[in-house]
């Protein structure tokens, strides 16, 4: 089929090399725009989606809106098949919606109608959900609120971390993407309703989320820490010596142990919590890469009683 293709991060950029894989005809990708990055903020970095499409020599467009007349025409002259859009970052608008003649189909990284938004697979593990997964659906002007025809379910665990769910859905969401197009072109794409109950909203995470609150129970906190990693982290203060510093928390487990919240029960990274303890697994440094905390602490000598905040 002849697809246009919209998606920017890591997970949709492998849906996109599905796609390509697949035989598919990109008529065009569009993804947001290249961002400051480098030490100084001075190089321009290309989303994964735009870094993919370049290697593979597809047409790419970054446009700042979809809302005007020129982006309909020029989403129009692609003359696709369908749209396929994963992660994209701007709203399609009715207008953009109504041009594929196989219409818009949209990869969403959560069991719908529950986490709609933009950080569904944040959101499931902060909350601490047993389960999430990709629904494959049609997209209407509603956000997310259209009927879904495919589904992959993953389990969550007290060990997952939204970087390990990535790496999963994104297999999953390139699964789908592919079967769904195919059952597409031969007319079996079947597509039911969202339920009316359940819905809930993935909103943006926000960096004042990310200080670590220890005055919670340590299951929620070890949900909040995982949520948020590797990107954008959850984090806590101390002062090993040198003046407060700030250190990421990357991966941690319940512990035994009970004491005030914020402080060590032992030498090992373990801190109380409003019910129950937390031992910290990986941790980072600002400036540094993450490390287990065994390595952490061969530097830095933790004795019960140390205070985080």
């Amino acid at each position: 089929m002849r697809i246009v293709f919209m998606g920017t991060p890591d997970l949709s950029a492998a849906v996109l090399a599905a796609l390509v894989d697949a035989g598919h005809d990109i008529a065009a990708v569009y993804t947001r725009a290249a961002k400051p990055g480098g030490r100084r903020g001075l190089d321009l970095t290309l989303s994964p989606v735009h870094a993919f499409a370049r290697s593979r020599a597809l047409p790419v467009l970054t446009p700042k809106t979809l809302r005007d007349d020129v982006a309909a025409e020029t989403f129009a002259a692609h003359k696709a098949d369908a749209a396929v859009v994963a992660a994209y970052g701007l709203i399609l608008p009715a207008a953009i919606l109504a041009i594929p003649r196989r219409g818009c189909l949209n990869l969403h990284a959560s069991l719908l109608p529950r986490w709609r938004g933009a950080a569904p697979i944040q959101r499931a593990v902060m909350a601490g959900d047993a389960e999430t997964g990709v629904m494959l659906m049609r997209m209407e002007e509603g956000l997310d609120t259209g009927p879904v025809a495919l589904t992959r379910v993953r389990a969550i665990t007290p060990q997952t971390t939204s970087g390990d769910l990535h790496v999963s859905l994104a297999a999953d969401a390139a699964s789908l993407a592919v079967e769904g197009l195919a059952r597409l072109a031969r007319g079996a794409l079947t597509f039911t309703a969202q339920s009316g109950t359940g819905v809930t909203y993935a909103k943006k995470i926000e960096k004042a989320e990310c200080r670590i609150d220890w005055s919670r129970p340590a299951a929620e906190v070890r949900n909040h820490i995982h949520g948020l990693s590797p990107f954008p982290g959850a984090w806590f203060e101390a002062d090993f010596g040198k003046g407060a510093e700030r250190v990421k928390v990357l991966r941690a487990e319940t512990a035994l142990g009970s004491g005030v919240p914020g402080e060590a029960i032992d030498n090992s990274l373990t801190i109380a919590c409003g019910a129950g303890a937390l031992r910290l697994l990986e941790v980072q440094r600002a400036g540094k890469t993450p490390m287990p905390t065994e390595m952490f602490l061969r530097g830095t000598a933790i004795a019960p009683g140390f205070r985080v905040s």
